[in-house]
């Protein structure tokens, strides 16, 4: 019976005590660490892709992605305080409903992990050709973005994508010291676009505010405000290292609400008043195409129609690969504009770096546990690191970001960690039902209110998807299962009697570092 293929809370649990944590971490430290974890990415690449899906109403889009964070991230943090080794999803899974349901949800986070690197990566080499452009060299079209732009490969992307792997096979690690110094580039230059933008802002520029209403007035999946919350989500992912630091939290039941809650609402302001910059200096309304039909971003006629309206006008926001770095550059601060440049060009693959950390950690932890073939799971005698799992994920990662556009990128990473966060939703009520005693240092306040709303609240955004990003999830999702009863369903060590705990071992791959010098992660396995 697969479904009774539990790996048991007793040995996790026993696990983890062996390497218990001192509660270091107030409600000050916490939320800043939410904060370090999530600004930055999403608001540097996808601004332009959520104006067109939504216009000036993407400030909406802001409020209620941040809204479904706020509630997956309470469900998600009683979670990680009681299954406090640092697993993720996968783990909680295991240990609650059994191993076909964590394999989807573990095959789900390798999907999303590498398609998230690729987006990131697309994202860099958008402000990457921008510099050049600015700086008057001249990068070939045809090697700066992918076939549905009209160009041959997004060569950029590429190379940046191959550069991170290559230095995670050879041990490259992060230090908590180099990550609050990229935290604080991020958190000045965009302080610094709203300083320069929110004195210039037109009232005219917010007219229509929500031109595709909130979904999409019937142009089909992915358009209006919540069409662009369910891609600004991609915006919030990294909320989960407050969760995940639940376990080394004086007074949790207190300071974890205070850190999550803080945090995103801090992320969400912050993004309001870069987006109101945004819309107020330049516009935000989407493009439309020749007889007035809505375009969806990253399409071949989307291109075609930015092209042609750049040719006798300022490209609008919309069509921009580094929004808002042109968004200064069309008010007259060109340098500065340059200056947000360098900044995303300097913080942006450290997050690659993150996502790539996240996704060879849980091909490492599927390989040990069987369902994965554990030659994967292989440590390199000199580099001392799962060299064999990282080369064919970068070179994956690689792959998409050279051939896709970044929101078709980020709405396919989103398909998987909103199937994660539902399945943490899920895992919250089924515990406090069939194990109502066991000991919960956070418990999720009012959760039979909050884990149904982050139940609906991810499945909501994930409809609201384009329908291309809907159904790689299914068709994925099918060619796991068939990977899991060819391979993982015979080889599973749970089903075969032996209970290990892969998420402690020496040699996994580290959880990402906290941005802060003094934090630590689960487990005390700093990268």
């Amino acid at each position: 019976m697969i479904f009774g293929r539990v790996k048991p809370l007793d040995a996790i649990l026993a696990t983890a005590e062996k390497k218990a944590l001192t509660r270091t971490l107030g409600p000050v430290q916490l939320t800043l660490l939410g904060v370090g974890a999530i600004i930055g990415t999403g608001i540097f690449v996808l601004t332009a892709e959520a104006a067109q899906k939504a216009g000036p109403g993407m400030m909406w889009a802001f409020v209620v992605a941040g809204l479904v964070c706020a509630v997956a991230a309470l469900c998600y943090s009683e979670i990680a305080s009681m299954v406090p080794v640092s697993g993720s999803a996968y783990t909680y899974t295991y240990a609650v409903m059994g191993e076909l349901l964590a394999w989807m949800v573990g095959w789900a986070l390798i999907l999303e992990y590498a398609v998230a690197a690729s987006a990131v990566s697309v994202g860099w080499s958008g402000y990457f050709v921008g510099l050049l452009n600015s700086w008057g060299i001249d990068f070939p079209h045809a090697l700066a973005t992918g076939p549905y732009a009209g160009g041959v490969v997004n060569l950029p992307a590429l190379v940046i994508a191959l550069l991170v792997t290559g230095l995670l096979m050879i041990g490259t690690t992060e230090s908590a010291r180099v990550n609050a110094v990229l935290v604080a580039i991020k958190v000045t230059a965009l302080t610094g676009f709203i300083a320069l933008t929110l004195p210039v802002m037109k009232g005219a520029n917010f007219e229509p505010f929500m031109p595709n209403g909130w979904f999409g007035n019937g142009h089909g999946a992915g358009l209006g405000a919540i069409g662009a919350a369910a891609s600004i989500f991609f915006a919030y992912v990294g909320f989960d290292a407050v969760s995940t630091a639940a376990e080394e939290t004086k007074n949790p039941q207190r300071n974890v609400p205070i850190g999550l809650i803080g945090s995103l609402g801090i992320c969400t302001i912050f993004y309001l008043l870069v987006a109101a910059g945004a819309i107020g200096t330049l516009g935000a309304q989407p493009v439309a195409g020749p007889n007035g039909e809505i375009l969806a971003p990253g399409t071949t006629a989307f291109a075609a129609q930015c092209k042609a309206i750049a040719a006798v006008s300022t490209e609008p926001l919309v069509c921009s690969r580094e929004a808002l770095a042109h968004v200064l550059r069309s008010i007259g601060w060109e340098r500065i504009g340059d200056l947000i440049g360098i900044a995303a060009f300097l913080a942006l693959p450290s997050v690659i770096l993150i996502m790539l950390f996240g996704q060879t950690r849980i091909f490492f932890v599927m390989a040990r546990d069987g369902l994965l073939p554990e030659k994967l799971a292989t440590i390199h005698p000199k580099w001392k690191t799962p060299h064999v799992v990282t080369m064919i994920t970068g070179v994956a990662v690689a792959f998409f970001a050279a051939f896709l556009p970044v929101g078709q990128l980020a709405d396919i990473s989103n398909s998987g960690t909103l199937f994660a966060f539902f399945m943490v939703a899920l895992a919250v009520l089924i515990l406090r039902r069939t194990q109502p005693n066991r000991h919960r240092p956070f418990r999720t306040p009012f959760v039979w209110i909050v884990a149904p709303l982050a139940i609906l609240g991810t499945v909501g955004l994930y409809l609201n998807l384009p329908f291309e990003a809907k159904m790689v999830l299914p068709i994925w999702g099918a060619m796991g299962l068939v990977v899991y009863f060819l391979y993982g369903y015979r080889k599973s060590y749970v089903g075969r009697g032996i209970i290990d705990v892969h998420e402690t071992d020496i040699e996994a791959p580290p959880q990402p570092v906290p941005p802060l010098p003094e934090a630590h992660t689960p487990g005390y396995k700093d990268a």
